[in-house]
């Protein structure tokens, strides 16, 4: 109902035509007026506006409002109409007999109407009672005798439709007349605005306007509620303008509903709120059962509420709160009883899974096999779209129903897969609770595991750990040293734990008197097992298996062992036919810097099926990936980590798609592809973002982000995330070394040494305390070493690079030995153009582009500083200096140092891991503005090589040189490649 001072906004034309009609009314011409709407539109103001104009204007006005309460009352409207004449009739009205085709009071009211115009106002005739709309009806077709006009009003469609609205020949001498009042537009709102709130802002008229869809009555009261808290009409109380809205809609919901007194609409209402627009109106009415009411009677007793509009039979269009406030007051177990009843009707007509899954949300427990398959294709669904939280409450929902075991827990372990990127300690308790009660044959609890550890919960793989076996052997096996490997070093060479277990089994047997493969074989299978020659036996044992290799990685992640109630991590079974033991097995060979066949053949094992049919886990074969990018075999570990993305694409497990684009980007940024790493970032980025990543995982991504960033050419952005803080725990775990590593080529790259080498030598101090030796992992030696010559610090420049080029050496890819060959050339004064020559050849059949584009660079400049020296007396003869004394060379052999000091090898650079070295004293102008990227391109090009060959070269696109060209051309201000070469070599072409 409309406040009675609400201003009639937009209603010129309305107004105008009333006016007419009262002034033809005093004239006697006769008239039908009938106005319509849906509720709130101020069908009752305009009536109640346009009996004030006839009252002023002398014309004698009669008034009657039905209720829904007097629907029954006979004739409840005619005894208002007449009241004011015969005060008596109301009373006789009520308790007289009923007779066919009476009309009480009608020919009275018609003789004296004839001496004076008369209006009769009627709102809300939707309610009428039947006795009333027949007399009214028949005053309808006797109105061309007397100057009478009857005005009403309406909402929607009326229960029993007059016939007077419809212009039949019962009322063709009179005027008939529909005015169909239109919601308030955007300007006429923002009228509303000004009237009670004074001047506005634009965006606060534009949210009322779309919130309140323009009803004038729920426009007002809106207004008048939020001038009572004191606030301006301004764009930043929108919200609470939007929570007042809501408040009114439901009101005026509340309040209709109330005034509904059908209870089989009232039902019909409620079944229309739970299924919205999912079913049409006729399959909404069965889930109510079987009743009298004709359909069509129940669309017009639910429009002339207000509470359904005329589009398709859907509830009124505030959807959320009408809906709420419909439902709301029916009791828990019925409502989730109707929701039951609607889901099984949906299923039945094959609505969308979405919907049905809507449905069943709110539902109790249905029981049926269909229900929780509807929720799963609804989980992924939504995780299509990208809503992940409804996407969890529909697999929370499906475990509700009634599954087996086994389905129960994958449905869990699916939930937590996405519970990790949403809610990870909601995630880690669901797991734990499977890793606690989960059948072992399903190899669920290693899954369980597997996903913990992806999530950062390195406490979860000693939960899943079995107690090992109380004997002297296995107890000498644990306590056997994690560094101990035949014929490698102690100390700063300590390498992989697994590598020492044969001699701790040897010392094992010895001390026990059995045999070394006896004992290894029942340390392995795990003796307390029980009969060994069972399915559930082999079950069991390779899900030991998977466990200790799980826990492997989280030691590896995460030292934690110095705790007093924290056991030592087993070694991992030397006799296995698990893929994720000879995943984790190659990673720590890998790291251990020995075995490199063995450590590839087993990383490529770890991608086999497992031979009893157990589903595969992706932490393991993730370091068998990266085990393979330490064996030069980069190509296939793409291979491999495609296929591992779209396996958890298919699964939709974020946070698996977000650690294989992490690593993929480790990899593109190894084989020199920085914008590829980049995408791969920001894709990981956006399936688990920076703020919900494990502590344990932080500094990983952040170094691969900040040499992506540095790489690109993006310095300031790596300079940002090498000043983030990070999280205590994430400087307690094996990834910080990477960070500590990246923070050094950042501040390698700005010429500051000492920076540089303290970084390298805490990365490396990290690196050996979780047993990592291995120079391909990071090769932190030899930039320290490079940091070390830059500050006059030969002794321990030297001993770096020798130790690197013997670990590299030892573990025998091209990749690591060719960087370690690359360092040493840069720190030794003898020789260097063959070292250089012998790196470039070692780097050539590598897939270490990055390093081998530096070397082929350092070559050049060396060859080029070579020739200066042999033709030094020549040019001498024929070069003058300049004004500083310095004379013209080869553009590659500018550099920034002064003059080395006598008896000391010219200084390098101190560059980026591969950038070229800096200018000497005066380079070109422009030339220090170049980026990396450009620099080695601009150095490629002057050495005469063409886009394709410095495209081959630096691992890029021939579109991409020629942009880095054209940038290039475009700082040194020169028109192209010939004056390019010309600058490089000199006015003497030397």
């Amino acid at each position: 109902m409309a406040p009675p001072d609400l201003p009639l906004l937009e209603r010129d034309r309305e107004q105008a035509v009333l006016s007419a009609v009262i002034g033809e009314l005093r004239s006697g011409r006769p008239a039908l007026v009938t106005v319509t709407g849906e509720p709130g539109l101020g069908q009752n103001e305009l009536l109640r506006w346009a009996a004030g104009q006839a009252k002023d204007r002398g014309v004698h006005v009669l008034g009657a409002r039905a209720t829904p309460a007097e629907h029954e009352l006979r004739y409840g409207v005619v005894a208002q109409l007449l009241a004011p004449e015969d005060r008596d009739m109301a009373s006789r009205l009520f308790v007289a007999p009923q007779r066919p085709g009476g009309l009480p009071g009608l020919n009275h009211l018609l003789t004296a109407c004839r001496d004076r115009p008369t209006l009769l106002v009627v709102h809300d005739v939707q309610w009428l009672d039947p006795a009333s709309l027949r007399w009214l009806e028949a005053l309808a077709r006797r109105l061309p005798r007397a100057p009478v006009a009857l005005l009403t009003s309406t909402t929607g469609t009326a229960i029993d439709r007059p016939e007077w609205s419809v212009g039949t020949p019962l009322t063709g001498l009179a005027s008939t007349i529909e005015l169909a009042l239109p919601p308030l537009t955007a300007s006429g709102v923002a009228a509303a605005v000004r009237a009670v709130c004074g001047p506005g802002d634009a965006v606060f008229a534009e949210s009322l306007a779309d919130t309140t869809r323009g009803v004038p009555a729920v426009v007002h009261e809106v207004l008048h509620r939020f001038t009572r808290t004191g606030l301006a009409p301004r764009a930043e109380h929108v919200e609470h303008l939007r929570a007042l809205t809501a408040e009114v809609v439901g009101d005026h919901a509340a309040r209709a509903l109330s005034e509904l007194r059908d209870p089989v609409a009232v039902d019909v209402l409620r079944a229309l709120a739970v299924c919205g627009d999912l079913l049409d109106f006729p399959l909404v009415c069965t889930l109510v059962g079987p009743h009298p009411v004709p359909e069509t009677r129940l669309r017009a007793t639910l429009r002339a509420s207000g509470l359904l509009t005329a589009r398709g039979g859907s509830p009124c269009g505030h959807d959320a709160v009408v809906r709420a406030r419909i439902l709301e007051e029916m009791p828990a177990a019925d409502r989730a009883d109707l929701y039951a009843r609607a889901a099984r009707l949906a299923q039945r007509v094959a609505v969308a899974d979405q919907g049905i899954a809507e449905l069943l949300l709110r539902a109790r427990p249905v029981g049926a096999p269909w229900a929780v398959d509807t929720l799963r294709r609804g989980f992924a669904a939504a995780l299509r779209s990208g809503r992940r939280d409804r996407a969890t409450a529909y697999l929370a929902r499906a475990l509700d129903e009634p599954l087996r075991a086994e389905e129960r827990g994958s449905v869990e372990l699916q939930l937590a897969s996405v519970q990790m990127v949403t809610a990870p300690l909601a995630a880690e308790r669901r797991l734990h609770g499977l890793i606690r009660s989960a059948d072992t044959r399903a190899g669920l609890r290693s899954q369980a595991v597997d996903l913990c550890v992806l999530g950062g919960d390195t406490r979860a793989a000693r939960l899943a750990q079995p107690a090992a076996p109380s004997t002297p052997g296995t107890a000498a096996a644990a306590r056997a040293p994690d560094d101990a490997v035949p014929g490698a070093e102690r100390g700063r060479d300590a390498v992989s734990p697994t590598a020492s277990r044969d001699q701790a089994l040897r010392g094992a047997a010895t001390a026990s008197g059995e045999t070394a493969p006896n004992l290894a074989s029942r340390h392995d299978s795990g003796n307390h097992l029980g009969n060994t020659g069972s399915a559930d036996n082999d079950a069991t044992v390779s899900e030991r298996h998977e466990l200790i290799a799980l826990l492997r990685v989280a030691r590896f992640l995460r030292h934690d062992e110095t705790c007093l109630d924290v056991h030592p991590a087993p070694a991992l079974p030397q006799h296995s036919h698990s893929p994720a033991v000879a995943g984790v097995r190659a990673w720590e060979h890998a790291v251990a810097g020995v075995h490199l066949e063995a450590s590839r053949r087993l990383a490529r094992a770890a991608f086999a099926p497992d031979p009893s049919g157990r589903p595969a886990l992706v932490t393991p074969r993730l370091f068998a990936c990266r085990a393979l990018f330490l064996t030069d075999d980069g190509d296939e570990a793409e291979a491999h980590l495609a296929t591992l993305l779209n396996e958890a694409h298919r699964q939709r497990a974020a946070i698996a798609i977000a650690h294989v684009l992490a690593v993929r980007a480790d990899l593109h940024i190894r084989h020199g592809r920085p914008d590829a790493a980049a995408r791969d970032l920001a894709a990981a980025e956006a399936e688990l973002p920076l703020a919900r990543l494990h502590p344990l995982f932080v500094p990983y991504w952040a170094s691969l982000n900040l040499v992506a960033d540095l790489l690109n050419g993006r310095a300031d952005r790596a300079r940002e995330i090498a000043a983030r803080p990070v999280p205590s725990l994430a400087e307690e775990c094996a990834t910080s070394a990477y960070l500590l590593f990246a923070r050094g080529v950042l501040a390698r790259s700005e010429d500051d040494p000492h920076r540089a080498r303290a970084y390298f030598r805490a990365s490396g101090r990290w690196m050996l305390h979780y047993g990592c030796v291995n120079p391909a992992v990071l090769p932190w030696r030899s930039l320290a070493a490079e940091a070390a010559h830059a500050l006059g610090d030969d002794e321990e420049a030297l001993h770096l690079c020798r130790e690197e080029l013997r670990l590299a050496a030892r573990w025998g890819t091209r990749s690591a030995l060719g960087r370690a060959e690359l360092s040493l050339a840069v720190v030794t004064g003898e020789n260097r153009a063959e070292r250089f020559r012998a790196a470039v050849a070692t780097l050539s059949a590598s897939p270490a582009r990055t390093a081998y584009t530096r070397a082929v660079l350092e070559l050049a400049s060396a060859e080029s500083a070579e020739a200066e020296r042999r033709t030094a007396l020549a040019l001498t003869s024929r070069r003058a200096p300049t004004a500083d004394g310095a004379v013209p060379g080869p553009l590659v052999g500018f550099t920034k140092e002064p003059p080395a000091p006598a008896g000391r090898p010219p200084q390098r650079a101190f560059a980026p891991h591969g950038a070229a070295p800096h200018l000497r004293q005066r380079p070109p102008a422009g030339w220090l503005t170049l980026s990396p990227a450009e620099h080695e391109t601009a150095l490629l090009a002057a050495r005469g090589l063409g886009n394709r060959e410095i495209a081959a070269t630096l691992s890029v696109t021939t579109r991409a040189v020629e942009l880095r060209l054209s940038g290039v051309y475009r700082k040194l201000r020169i028109r192209g490649r010939e004056e390019l070469r010309a600058l490089s070599h000199g006015p003497e072409g030397g």
